[in-house]
């Protein structure tokens, strides 16, 4: 399925790259401040976004671009900076399963199938 890259649809991807981007940070604080709640909270967030992404362009694409502003956020607050400390500090394994799990959820929401999608058959019609 071909779609063309319209106005709305290239303002709807520049809407998911920021709300992926304030996804990933809202979940870094989440997992710092309530680690075993706080996670999965964090990464059931993730998981409505590219799921909310996947329905609403039709394809991967959506949910590419969400994982790539959440990604983007969790690397920028993750580098140390000049003086030698972080921007937001991390609580070791939450942070690692907090990558681990959205990512996780990113690659299970591009590549499932939707309702409308015919099932694939391995054998070949006629």
């Amino acid at each position: 399925m071909t779609t063309a890259l319209t106005a709305g649809r290239i303002a709807a991807l520049l809407g998911l790259l920021v709300a992926g981007t304030a996804t990933g940070l809202a979940g870094w604080l989440v997992v710092d401040l309530w680690f075993p709640a706080g996670l999965l909270l964090a990464v059931l967030a993730l998981l409505g976004l590219f799921l909310g992404a996947r329905i609403a362009l039709g394809g991967g694409l959506g949910v590419g671009v969400a994982a790539a502003g959440w990604f983007l956020s969790y690397v920028l607050l993750g580098v140390p900076r000049p003086e030698g400390d972080f921007l937001l500090g991390s609580s070791g394994m939450g942070m690692y399963a907090y990558l681990l799990g959205g990512s996780a959820v990113a690659v299970i929401c591009a590549t499932m199938r939707g309702p409308v999608e015919p099932p694939v058959s391995a054998s070949k019609p006629g």
